[in-house]
This record gives structure tokens, sequence and C-alpha cells, in this order.
């Protein structure tokens, strides 16, 4: 099946059908419309319905005439149809059922209009088109009986209410109408199977899910109308199978040995041990089945084929079958009315496809699907109801029963009847006959109403089958949230747990329920206490852990079957059908794994699950793994795991500490010590994969003891901030970043005091003489490992997550040494780059690797690097082998570190990875170190560095040359004077930036070899030294310094003129500076240049081609003369006369939109913080 033309296809019917009813609500209710005479009650339905919400009632007939559509061209294709409706007989063109008509051959009791319209003595527009219209209603109508829940009766003769056949659209034989389309897609052999008309709903509603979930991203929630949009999502057909056969056949084959039922049940998993306690069955009939969340049927569906065979095999005559099986065995839950109807369709196309289409008409079962519907009660209502039901039947149960309903909408099949035999309770109600009294009847039908669906949510299936609904507590609206909070404490995180709790409670003793879900729950900390009451009461049989893509790029899947049953110790079977879970598989290959016995099976009871700290459903562990957890301590035993503040706005409070005012960071505070009057503070916010020192970049405003962040509240007054853990900032820890993104499964650094940190910097604290080192060196270790990815192997680590790790009963004597040299080595890698606060010099320039050339230079460098890898991945190994004795797991791990996974910034195969060449990445080092060279150059240009005193010179707000000479008195290389710095096309000033780079080259690495090493630079970048300024140095600059540039480059529009200007020696006549002295400057030169050129283009001692070049030439400069005009007319100088003052506090993304216009854009610099 071509589902991604199915996709096309519904999406873009949609869109058609809700124009084309557009157009005829609009035609219908214009004044003096043939239908307000025609049909004038269903047009007072049709004004008061469109007056309340026009967009639902397009809507509502849009999808209605779009399911029927659908549903005939199944039956058409089935052959269930005769003639055939929406299709044409083989060879024809136009519908069979018109081609029919046109002969002469209408159908029974068709109305007398069609055969007017045809033979032209009723005028029309369009009288085949009219003709058609009549001829669809009436088929419509004529499938009623048989299927009243896809085919609503509606008569025009009878001038009834329902408006539907009124905004049936127009165009429905025109080679583009919708009819043309659907037949392209829905071909024979896609309506193979009835599934396809769950896979074109869903496409159908995939935009109005688009929809729903844009609206949660600006923090609107879902409601009750849009849960079915948001939460509905098609099963794969191999799924289904796995689900099904796993609960309903692992059932009747425990009830049957002798059946042959396994044979015909690919996905079926066996047992590993004998089962003696079951829930026995007597017959198929007995069988009860339910689907709470059905969707358009999926799960019944293949039950239902599954039954048949059950049937069949105990000898029922094969025209009886269809009709128990709807009878007996299946009931569907649904919220959704159109989601509803079409499940029950595709049961009766089950049935009609074994019955054929005549017994299939004189069958009287009807597919058992509840559509859920509001119904509530008034307190005066309820004396009726009293009345109704009988005073011995009006119970607080009942009372309370009745007024459930109320949201059933919304709270769907999570609603749990107090009720306990509603069945018989309908059974009295229904029977009861209140005559000619319309008041009692009307309130008759809706306690039948509700006791129908209490029944149908009544504890008394055997199987029950889902995929449930997704939906997390952000989406929900406030009713359904407060609600689950009530009602489903321990799951009520997300709507798939509750129905898993749900599940659990509509099932029998020793039934089986089956879901596919997201694998949150299995691991998470948050759901420790739900995994604790399922695995108390359930025991998991099967499991698949599916990873990502059986939904496509999604956050991963999980199919299970459980037993409810207290046997805790019965083993079940669990399967992996992936190898990396961050790698996306198409579902094809996931179904596919199934059958191959390289992916691993293991045997695991509820017990064992249990053994390991908030019951993960960590399958995999071995035997020896859950003694170490089973009989050690924790890292909570030793310390403390600690989550740290949420600001409520980052963008506010956080900066790079290389943005602000250098005077007004502290970079040293003690937890004990007084606040001083500088504003930031370090601050740890998780990072990339980094192990043992890093990811230190960011400062917080924590001015006044963090005044502002603890009194930052939003509009009604609540607290938008989490200041919480206080007593633990500042001070040293083993820190972690919340979120993995890498294969590494733990990247533990060690954080000196001094730091804050923030929720996704989460940090652990000894209370031990373990200190924090050492305990980074245990996190770090291969042990630690393994245990966090059996705690939660998702790709976030909480805080109590980290906390349940084991610890050894003794740390290893070494332990301490070597996170001692482990992380001074990665702090030395890390001091090494401008963007660290304690970064002192370029290491290319240091004299430990200085040789007669660059080139050789860097060659020595490239080999200290090297061996610094080669010794961290050294002790990286001793540091892994001795936590790997601590644990006595020598027979399980081994101390081995990938190349690619020593996190040093020096190693080309961690900071670029390993799946190019090893010559590409010693290429891309080779560029990058020159580039780091290069840009060093530049902050030696502006003063911000320089060669004769270590770490930053210039870095406080508004310095100048002359705090750089009272640092600095006799500079080896000057900086800048004025901080403006031309980037051209060629060397227009005496202070261009490839001048100065070139007398920077000259200073450090000398004259005599000055060619060569300009040579090394220009064939590492791979290009000469002027173009890679002009044109990649900024975005380069960009980059590094994560979109908060220090740098700032004036840029005329099409960047005739750029010049370089260092934020921090800002001064208010900066513009006026970049406008007089360069600007205009550039401007006059040009001018001359042009006049150079104008003179040359007429020169007879030119030749042809000389003039020939200096025209084209003098037409490039007249337009950057007029660009440049235009530019410092409009912009540069109303900009210059302003005198705009910056505070670096704001930073970059506050200052640089000041200078719109005349700075160069930065793409993503409005994005939000994270």
């Amino acid at each position: 099946m071509d589902t991604n033309a199915l996709k096309k296809f519904a999406q873009s019917a949609r869109n058609l059908l809700i124009d084309q009813v557009t157009a005829r609500l609009d035609m219908v209710l214009a004044e003096g419309a043939a239908a307000r005479r025609e049909h004038p009650k269903a047009i007072v339905k049709l004004e008061a319905a469109a007056n309340n919400n026009r967009a639902q009632v397009i809507e509502q007939a849009a999808y209605t005439w779009f399911n029927r559509f659908t549903a005939l061209r199944f039956m058409d294709v089935t052959g269930l149809t005769n003639p055939r409706v929406v299709s044409p007989a083989d060879g024809a063109t136009r519908p069979e059922i018109l081609a029919e008509a046109m002969a002469g051959n209408l159908p029974d009791r068709a109305r007398p209009e069609i055969a007017e319209y045809l033979n032209g003595t009723r005028p029309a527009h369009d009288g085949q088109a009219e003709a058609y219209r009549l001829l669809l209603i009436h088929a419509c109508n004529e499938w009623h009986s048989a299927m009243p829940y896809m085919f609503e009766r509606a008569d025009m003769l009878d001038r009834a209410e329902d408006y539907t056949e009124l905004l049936m659209p127009d165009d429905l034989l025109s080679p583009d109408s919708i009819l043309a389309r659907l037949r392209e897609v829905m071909t024979e052999e896609a309506c193979q199977d009835v599934e396809i008309i769950g896979w074109l709903y869903q496409f159908y509603i995939s935009e109005k899910k688009d929809q729903v979930f844009a609206g949660l991203k600006k923090n609107q929630k879902i409601t009750a109308e849009n849960i079915p949009a948001a939460t509905q999502l098609f099963t794969p057909h191999w799924i289904v199978r796995y689900l099904v056969e796993n609960s309903l056949g692992r059932l009747w084959l425990l009830n049957r040995p002798q059946s042959k039922l396994a044979a015909k049940m690919d996905y079926y998993i066996a047992p590993e041990e004998p089962e003696t306690d079951f829930l026995k069955i007597t017959r198929p009939e007995d069988i009860r089945i339910c689907d709470p969340a059905c969707g358009s049927g999926h799960m019944l569906t293949y039950a239902f084929d599954l039954l048949y065979t059950i049937y069949e095999e105990e000898g029922y005559e094969a025209d009886r079958i269809p009709a128990l099986i709807l009878q007996h065995n299946l009931t569907g839950v649904e919220i959704d009315d159109r989601a509803g109807a079409l499940a029950a369709f595709a049961l009766a196309m089950k049935a009609a496809a074994r019955l054929g289409r005549r017994r299939f008409l004189r069958m009287e079962a009807k597919p058992d699907i509840v559509v859920l519907q509001n119904v509530t009660f008034t307190p005066a209502e309820m004396q009726d109801v009293a009345a109704v039901v009988g005073r011995d039947l009006f119970t607080d149960e009942l009372r309370e029963t009745l007024l459930q309903f109320e949201q059933a909408k919304n709270f769907g099949s999570l609603i749990v009847p107090k009720l306990r035999d509603p069945a018989e309770t309908l059974r009295v109600v229904a029977a009861r006959d209140f005559g000619g009294d319309l008041l009692l009847k009307d309130v008759q039908a809706r306690v039948v109403a509700v006791l129908r669906m209490a029944e149908a949510l009544s504890p008394k299936y055997h199987v029950v089958v889902a995929n449930p609904p997704y939906m997390g507590g952000k989406g929900m609206n406030g009713r359904l949230k407060s609600w689950l909070e009530g009602e489903y404490s321990v799951s009520k995180s997300d709507l798939m747990t509750a129905f898993m709790d749900r599940a659990s409670w509509l099932c029998r003793d020793n039934g089986y329920w089956s879901m596919i879900n997201l694998p949150s729950w299995m691991f998470t900390s948050s759901y420790s206490d739900f995994r604790n009451s399922i695995t108390m009461c359930n025991q998991l049989t099967t499991l698949l852990h599916l990873g990502r893509g059986v939904f496509g790029a999604d956050f991963g899947a999980t199919a299970f079957s459980v037993k409810k049953s207290r046997d805790k110790d019965m083993p079940g079977v669990f399967r992996r059908l992936f190898r990396n879970h961050n790698n996306v598989s198409t579902n094809e290959e996931i179904s596919r794994r199934f059958f191959d016995p390289g992916f691993d099976t293991f045997s695991v009871s509820s017990n064992d699950l249990r053994r390991v700290p908030n019951t993960p459903i960590a399958y995999w562990v071995t035997e020896g793994v859950r003694d170490i957890f089973s009989r050690g301590k924790s890292v909570s035993d030793i310390a403390d795991a600690k989550q740290g503040i949420a600001t409520g706005e980052n963008d506010r409070f956080l900066r790079f500490w290389h943005e602000v005012d250098g005077l007004n960071i502290c970079f040293d505070h003690s937890i004990d010590q007084e606040f001083g009057s500088e504003r930031w503070y370090p601050y740890s916010k998780g990072g990339p994969a980094r192990k043992w020192y890093g990811n230190l970049e960011l400062v917080v405003d924590w001015s006044s003891d963090g005044l502002e962040i603890k009194s930052f509240k939003d509009a009604d007054g609540k607290l938008r901030s989490r200041p919480q853990n206080l007593n633990y900032q500042f001070r040293s820890a083993a820190t972690w970043s919340l979120t993995s993104f890498s294969s590494l499964p733990m990247c533990a650094r060690w954080r000196p005091h001094g730091c804050m940190f923030d929720i996704n910097g989460m940090s652990a604290f000894s209370r031990t003489n373990v200190d924090e080192k050492e305990l980074s060196g245990m996190l770090s270790s291969r042990p630690a490992g393994e245990f966090i990815k059996i705690i939660n192997p998702t790709l976030a680590f909480q805080s109590g997550d980290v906390g349940s790790i084991p610890i050894p009963e003794v740390f290893p004597s070494s332990a301490s040494v070597l996170a001692e040299q482990l992380i001074q080595h990665s702090k030395t890698d890390w001091d090494a780059y401008e963007t660290s606060w304690d970064f002192t010099t370029l290491p290319l320039l240091s004299p430990d690797h200085r040789a007669g050339s660059l080139e050789a230079t860097y060659a020595r460098l490239r080999a200290h690097w090297q061996g610094m890898t080669d010794e961290m991945q050294r002790l990286e190994e001793e540091n892994n082998r001795i936590f790997i004795d601590a644990y006595g797991l020598q027979d399980e791990l081994t101390p081995e570190v990938p190349i690619e996974e020593i996190t040093l910034t020096c190693n080309p195969a961690y900071r670029y990875g390993v799946k190019g060449s090893e010559e590409e990445r010693e290429a891309r080092l080779r560029e990058d170190t020159v580039a780091e060279f290069l840009h060093y150059a530049v902050g030696c240009m502006f003063g911000r560095y320089s060669l004769d005193a270590p770490g930053l010179i210039l870095a406080n707000q508004g310095e100048g040359i002359e705090e750089y000479l009272a640092r600095v008195p006799e500079p080896t290389f000057a900086p800048d004077r004025d901080n403006v710095i031309p980037v051209l096309d060629a060397d227009w000033f005496a202070d261009d930036i490839v001048t100065r780079t070139r007398d920077f080259l000259r200073v450090t690495f000398g004259e005599e070899k000055f060619r060569e090493n300009l040579a090394f630079i220009e064939a590492a970048l791979g290009k000469d030294l002027r173009k890679w300024f002009t044109k990649d140095f900024f975005d380069y600059h960009v980059r590094r310094y994560k979109k908060r540039p220090i740098y700032w480059m004036f840029s005329s529009p099409k960047g005739s003129f750029n010049a370089l200007i260092y934020m921090h020696r800002y001064r208010p006549d900066t513009v006026s500076v970049v406008l007089n002295q360069y600007v205009r400057e550039f401007i006059h030169k040009l001018e001359v240049e042009r006049a150079r050129l104008e003179k040359l283009a007429v020169d007879p001692a030119a030749t042809p081609a000389q003039q020939t070049k200096a025209q084209k030439e003098t037409a490039t400069v007249i337009k950057r003369i007029a660009e440049l005009t235009e530019w410092e007319r409009e912009v540069v100088y109303p900009m210059a006369q302003q005198k705009i003052a910056i505070d670096l506090d704001d930073g970059v993304k506050r200052n640089y939109p000041l200078f719109a216009g005349a700075l160069k854009p930065i793409k993503g610099l409005e994005a939000a913080d994270d």
C-alpha cells in the first residue's frame, strides 16, 4: 500500500472538500436560494448551526462526505454495491449507478426527479450532476439499515432536518473531482484490506493535528474536541498482529493446547515456562475483547480475523461466525464520532467479506462500537431519573455514575463507572415503557445512554488491546489535568500511562492487556511509582523494545502484552529490536528484525525487574549486575545529587561570560562569603558530551544575592523562577548534562567552587571522604555508564537517576590520583581556547612547541596533542579497569575506550567524529588551528589579548588604547588605536585587516620564513588570506562565539564596505569614527579610483583590452559608490548623530540590534535561549 499517495490525497481532499462545502453553504443560505423553498426545515437548522459555529459545520460536513465517499469506494471495489456507486463499470467513465440510470435502469425506490433531470423535463444547469447527487443520497439511505453509523438516513423528500445532503460537494463527475482522485489512490490492490480506511482517516486529520501542536507551542492547551486529532495514531499492521496474537492468541492456546492457531500467528511469542494458572474459556463466545481507544478499528479487525479462525477450528458454521463475533466478542470504545463510525464500518466489511453481499444484508448483528457522548442531568432532572429507573435501583452508585459522563468527550475511557453492574440496570431501565410521556422518555434515553457507556467500561474483558492516546500534562486542558490528578495519581503524567492503569482495571484477573506506546514509562524516574504499581499487580509476558521509527522519526516505541496476575516469578520474554536507540529505522526494517535471531532475547520476571532501584524495565541486566544493585550502596548514600535553579527566563538572566563587562564578573565567590558589587557569576548549564572538565561558558545575574531571580513572577503573581538548592550553589561538584546527545552514556565533569548551576547542569556534592573529583571519576567509568543505561536508557539523566547508581563497597585507592590527572589534562585542553575564561595564550605561540616555521610548529603542537590524547586514553582505561575490578565485573565489562570518546577538543576523532577519513579529520584540525591563530591575531589587533602578557587585557566596557598601554607599556604588536579595522577587497587603508595580519605573522614567526608561513596558512584555509577574511571570518567568529560575537561587523547592504569593531571598546562616538574615518574616506577613495578608470578607458595609449576592462571596473565602482552613498546618508550618518550608548551587561542579543542596518545581520540572533 502506497501510504505516501494516501497521505497526499487525504490532505488535499480535506482542503478541497472544505472549499466545496463552503461554497455550497454560501449558495444554499443565499437569499432567494431554491434550497430555502425546497428544504425549509433543514435550512433553519443549518442557519442556526452556522451562526453558532460556521467552521465546525463546514468541517463536519466535509469529513462526513469524505467518510462516505471512501466507504462507498471500498464497497464498490469489494463487490458490495450493485451497481457501483462512485466507481464506473469496467471500461466506462461515469459512475455505474449513473450510467445505469441514464440507460433507464433506476434503482428500486429511487426518486422520480432523477429521471426528470436525466431526460431534461426538470430544468437544471447540469442535469447529470443533479441526478447523480440524488443517486448518491439514495445509495446512502439504502445502506442505512445495514450500516446506520456510516450512512445516516436523511431523505430530503420528507424535508428531514438533517442538512448534510445540502452540503454535498458540487463537482463529483469531472476528471479533477474528489471522486476521480479517490479512485486513483483507492485502487483494487489498495482495497484488499479495510485498514486503508484507517490510514486515510489519519492522514485526513493530520493537518488538524499539526495545527493543534502548533497551538501547543503557543501554550494553547488541547481542548476536548481536539483530543482525537492530537492523539490518534494509526498502528502498523505487524504491531497489531503482535498485540492481538500475544493476548487473545495466547489465552486461546492456554485453553486449547492442541490448537493449530500458533502456526498462523507469525508474531506470537510462546511462554518459556508452562502456565498452569490462567483464565478458563469454555467456548469462543465467552471471550470478551475491548479496545478502549479504538480509533478506526485496526485492533478489532485483526481480532475479528483471529476469532474467525478460532471459531472455524471449533467447528462452527461459516455463515454464523461473523454475527457471533460481532454479537459476543468485540467492543470498541471511542470519543471521536468519525473514528467510531469508521471502526464499525471496518468490522462490518470484515463480516461482509466472509458472508458475501446477500448474507451480509440479512445479518442483524451490528458492531459493538460505543462512541462516548457528554450526558448531563440537572438536579431537577435527577428527580425524573428516580421515576424512570425506580426507587429500588436509584442508588448512590447509580446517581454518581449518571454524573460521571458530563465530560465523556474529555475523559474518555478513563472514566471508571461507580455502578458495579450497569448491565442489569440497563436491561431493566431500557425495558420500561413510558407511553406518551415525552419528558420521561427523553430522560430514559439519556439514562440508557449513560448505562450503555458504563456497561462498555465495566471490568468484564478477557483481553484489552489498544494504541492509547499520547498526551503529557503540558498539553492537557485544565479539566482533564485536574481530574487525572484525582483519579490516576500514579499514572497522571500522560494519557498513555493512565490508559495502562485503565486497561489493567478493565481486564479480568488472569486476563491479558496489550499496548504499544512510548518507552518513557519504562525508565524515567518520574514513573517509578507507576512501574512499581504495574509490576506488583501484573506480569509482563512479552515486550518488544522497538527503538525509533515505528511512527517515523519519533522518540521510540515499545509494544507489550501483560497478564493481570500477581505472579512475579514467572519470566516474560523481552526483545530489543535496535542496536542504537538514537538511530531512526524504517517500520519495515524493525518488523524484519522480529524474525532476526541476531537481535537479543531476554527472559526476566517482575521480581527480577524490581531488584533495580525505581524498577526500570531494564530487561537486559545480568544477574551479577542485579546483585550489585541489590546488595550495595548508591551515590545517594555518599553524596547529594541535586537540580540547580531555573531562572524562569534565560534571555533575561543568562549571558555568555565573554559578552558582559569583565569587571562585573566574580569568578571565585565562596558560599561563606558576603556578596560584593559584581552582577555576574559563573553558571553551569550542562552542555554537550564532555568528560572531566569544561562546558563553563555562561554567567548568571545573581546581583544582590539573586534578588531579581528569587522574586521573578508572571503577570498573575506566580513565581516563574525556581531558586532551589541554594545552599549547594558555589560549591565544587561532580556535574553532568541533563540531556545526552552522544553515544557516551555518562559524561561527568568536575566543577570548581565559585559556580552556580541550573536544572540542566545537575550536580552531586559529597558528604563523605570520597571527594567530588573521585566521584567524577567513578561516574565517568564504564560501570557507571552501564548502570545509568539500566536506570534510565533514555536521553535525560535526572538527579534521582544518578543518585541510584550503585557504588563499589570500597573505592579503589588509585581513584583519586587518576581523577586528578584526568581533570587536569581536560582543563588544560579546555583552557587552550579563547572561549575559556582561564585562557592565557594560544598553544601555537607557546615556546614549548616553537620551531623554525609555522608548519613545523604546528607539527610539534599536533604531536603534543596526540600525546595528550593517548595519555588520556590510557588514564581513562585505567580508571575503567579499577572500577570494573571494584564492582567485580571483569567477566562482563572491558576497560577499552574508543578514541572518539576521549573528549578533548584537540582530539579530532572526538571533535569531528569518525565518519570521515583520518586524512579529512587532520585537514579540518589544521584548518581550525590556523583559523584560531588568525582569530587570536584579530584579538591582539583590538587589544583583547597581547603577545606580551597572558590572558585578557581589554575586557571591560569602554576601555581603549590608554588602558592597554597602562597594562602593556611597550607592546611587541601594537593594537589598533581607533577600534575600527577595515575588512575590504584590497588594502585601501593602512590598518586593513590583511595588512595587520601579515604584520602579526612577521612579529610572531619572523620575516625570514614569512612567505613560507603565509603559504602554509592559505593552504590550510584552502583560499588566500583576503578571501578568508572577507568571506569567512565573521561567520567563523559568530559560530565560535555561539551567535554572541564580541567583534561586530559594520557592513553595507551589498558588502562593498566592511569593518570590524570590538564591542568592549565601543564608545558613543565609535559610529562617527566608522563614518568619518572609514566610510566617507572609502567613498572618496572610490571616487578617485573612478576618475582613474574613466581616464584609462579613453586613454589612446591603453590597449583595447585595458580599455574594456577599465569600462567594466568603472561600472562596478559607480555601483559601489551609489550603494555606500545611500547607506552613509540613510543609515550610518543618522546613527552617528544618535551617539548610541550600550551596556555590555545587556548582552549581544539586546545591543547588536541597536545598530540594525549598519551591522551585518546574524541569522538566529533573535531566537530564544534555552
